[in-house]
């Protein structure tokens, strides 16, 4: 079976962590053990997100006094997929000796006029309190937007397209590689229209979004996503708060009330993969992945509802 893995970004720094280079280090062997025990029975794609370390690439790019042109969101998606990608490549290659494994940094097509552009809606980076939020979004030009307990910056997030490295990425799964592609969403481009010519996007493209892309493109069996709970929950927070064990794209839907900037993403992308192409998705925690997919833990989205 062909699994598609899409990684929360709380993979490497979880709720609370301090975005520090040994904190990731050692949250990495947690997505190793979970990953490899479905690697060594399927073949495995995995795809991450980034937002933690895209926010803060880019305050530290704005907070520098000899850099005069910070690097585009584009560049800094590029410098998180190597960065995170080294990082799993490093930890995989000790928990599955003798298993190929690439990490790819791939690039996603986004429509130049999506009107996303014009509405940034995506939250990176950290929480602020209003006052400094405010005065960051002044002096550096960043459009913000309260969030949870906090203000964070938002940016453009396009719809992706198509993913440009798909023939190679199924070339590497041809030879038993395991593939580390896609992460953050992949980095934004959009495609001159007389040339075919690529050119970096303003923008981070929605990773839950690219996975179900990606597992269409790669004619994944299971798109499987995983974050920091157990199922989807109706009512999330509240006494009201039931978990969804299994669901159609369409009840999944109907159920609705997913925030944006959390469930939201996750739940619309299952659902995606499962129309389109009719195989199996699910949401649930990182430390239950295999126990996911054998239909022991998570939320089950299918094309039929279940019986019994």
């Amino acid at each position: 079976m062909r699994i598609v893995i899409a990684l929360g970004g709380n993979a490497l720094l979880r709720r609370g962590d301090r975005p520090d280079a040994a904190v990731q280090q050692a949250n990495i062997d947690r997505v190793a053990t979970a990953v490899a025990a479905l690697a060594l029975e399927h073949e495995v794609v995995i795809t991450h997100g980034n937002e933690p370390q895209i926010g803060l690439l880019a305050m530290e790019g704005a907070a520098d006094p000899f850099v005069t042109f910070p690097c585009p969101l584009d560049l800094l998606g590029a410098q998180t997929e190597g960065l995170i990608g080294s990082l799993l490549v490093r930890a995989l290659h000790d928990t599955l000796p003798g298993r190929k494994i690439a990490a790819l940094v791939t690039h996603t097509l986004v429509r130049a006029d999506d009107p996303a552009f014009a509405r940034p809606t995506k939250r990176v980076g950290p929480l602020y309190p209003r006052d400094v939020a405010r005065s960051l979004a002044r002096r550096r030009g960043w459009h913000i937007a309260k969030d949870a307990t906090g203000w964070r910056q938002v940016v453009a997030s396009p719809a992706p397209k198509a993913i440009v490295e798909a023939e190679t990425i199924h070339d590497l799964l041809a030879c038993g590689a395991l593939v580390i592609c896609a992460g953050g969403g992949g980095v934004p481009v959009t495609a001159d229209s007389d040339t075919g010519a690529l050119h970096g996007a303003e923008a981070v493209v929605d990773k839950d979004l690219t996975a179900a892309l990606l597992a269409e493109e790669l004619k994944a069996d299971f798109l499987l996503i995983l974050t920091d709970v157990p199922n989807v929950y109706t009512d999330y927070g509240t006494s009201n708060q039931r978990p969804v064990l299994d669901a159609t794209p369409d009840a999944l839907r109907r159920g609705g009330g997913f925030p944006d900037g959390s469930m939201g993403p996750k739940t619309e992308a299952a659902a995606r993969f499962v129309e389109r192409t009719g195989g199996l998705a699910a949401i649930g925690c990182l430390d239950a992945a295999y126990e996911i997919v054998h239909g022991r833990s998570g939320t089950l989205v299918s094309p039929e509802p279940s019986i019994g």
